[in-house]
């Protein structure tokens, strides 16, 4: 299984669609001889699919076939050579894979064939066991359905531990200790940005373009902080590299 899971999209270093990302992503096209990406872009609500689709075939220079204009999506899945899902509102990607028919198809396409998956905001959220720790609103009539769980952990994407100044509501921290408290068996990988995990068969790798860490959080234990993944692989079935 091949999963790159990114905390965003875009950065103010970099230019383009996955930019900050681009090697990694690139290498993985090249590794599975990847000639064009199936571009999943539901989770984008105040935007043009077709535009999402330019600027990712831009950016990485390869050719990008978007779901929307596929007659048949469960067959565009099952013969993708690579599925990317785009960032945008988790809630209404979720509940667009599910009413189309596409949870069980892409985790068939990842797992039993080997297509890799690249994941960014909200896509990463629905590479998950659940959504229920994105950062977005709830902005339609969607049940907490469960996600893909290609990975077998809660990611918080575009995580953030700034206080800001004069801001009295929760912070992302209170926020996610809160969701370990009401489920104290899980656990949350915090992601900031410019950040990625990386599944490469039975290893895990975590990377930072800007050289940051990212944090797990636990019921009943302080959020601690990692510059790499060898605390995930005493939580999943990978092996840090």
């Amino acid at each position: 299984m091949d999963l790159l899971l990114l905390s965003n999209g875009k950065t103010d270093e970099q230019p383009g669609l996955l930019g900050w990302a681009r090697e990694r992503v690139r290498a993985l096209l090249a590794r599975h001889n990847v000639q064009r990406i199936l571009l999943i872009p539901y989770a984008v609500i105040r935007g043009d699919w077709d535009q999402r689709a330019a600027e990712l075939a831009e950016s990485l220079g390869v050719e990008v076939q978007s779901i929307h204009h596929a007659a048949d999506p469960v067959a565009a899945v099952q013969q993708a050579q690579a599925i990317f899902v785009s960032g945008g509102n988790s809630w209404r990607l979720n509940q667009q894979l599910h009413e189309r028919g596409l949870v069980v198809p892409i985790q068939r396409a990842v797992r039993e064939r080997g297509v890799p998956y690249v994941g960014w905001s909200a896509g990463t959220n629905v590479a998950t066991p659940s959504i229920r720790t994105t950062n977005d609103m709830p902005v339609c009539s969607a049940a907490v359905l469960p996600a893909l769980g290609l990975f077998p952990l809660q990611i918080n994407p575009h995580y953030l531990d700034t206080v800001i100044n004069g801001h009295k509501g929760e912070t992302r921290d209170e926020r996610l200790a809160e969701f370990c408290a009401i489920n104290p068996s899980e656990f949350v990988v915090a992601l900031r940005e410019a950040s990625l995990l990386q599944v490469s068969g039975n290893t895990i790798e975590y990377w930072s373009a800007r050289g940051e860490d990212f944090k797990i959080f636990k019921q009943d234990q302080a959020p601690q902080a990692f510059m790499e993944a060898t605390p995930l692989a005493g939580l999943t079935p990978f092996a840090a590299r």
